[in-house]
């Protein structure tokens, strides 16, 4: 005799827990600090957002994190002021630069996966957050060039070669205090039930 399996036990493994949302909501919330802070150098500013999302799926792992910076957009989305430059609305996120914000989406899964199975270890983690930035890249390269309708080598020097250097300070950076957070999180019982 076989037994049919429970649906209420199936959904409510998919269901967020009011604590994996408040912590979502929390890695939200440094976003929404760090995204608006940029250092202006041209068509495209630096910006914070992405080493934010590095640290995210280090602390809450694929899922969340995607979770909270998918919440991120939705609240740039509306309006407040949460984009590089405290800029946000439709505007921005459609605009020629709205395709790098679109592609961190990519970039949380691609990183979060890498951390999560590999255990946080920091080859791999590195290996998985440069594959993350470069498909985030490809994706927002190929919008800005369809929105400003410029060439790739107009775009590659705009969007893409200014941000390589800081972008890889980020990630080492992400990969030696993302592990220690955590570390400090999981001896505090913060990341249990996670």
């Amino acid at each position: 005799m076989t037994t049919k399996p429970n649906p209420s036990a199936t959904v409510s493994k998919k269901k967020l827990s009011v604590y994996q949302m408040a912590v979502a909501a929390l890695m939200t919330g440094l976003m929404c600090i760090l995204g608006p802070l940029s250092i202006p150098i041209g068509a495209v500013p630096i910006s914070f957002t992405n080493f934010a999302v590095y640290i995210t799926v280090y602390l809450l792992g694929t899922k969340l994190g995607s979770v909270s910076y998918c919440v991120y957009l939705l609240i740039g989305m509306a309006g407040l002021p949460v984009f590089s430059a405290y800029s946000g609305g439709i505007a921005k996120l459609a605009g020629p630069t709205g395709g790098y914000l679109i592609g961190f989406i990519l970039m949380s899964v691609i990183s979060g996966l890498f951390i999560d199975k590999c255990h946080g270890k920091p080859v791999f983690s590195i290996l998985g957050m440069v594959l993350g930035t470069f498909i985030a890249y490809l994706f927002g390269t190929v919008w800005f060039i369809a929105e400003a309708k410029c060439t790739l080598w107009y775009a590659l020097t705009v969007c893409v070669f200014p941000f390589l250097i800081g972008d890889a300070v980020k990630i080492l950076i992400a990969a030696k205090i993302g592990p220690a957070i955590r570390s400090a999180l999981n001896k505090a019982n913060l990341l249990e039930n996670l």
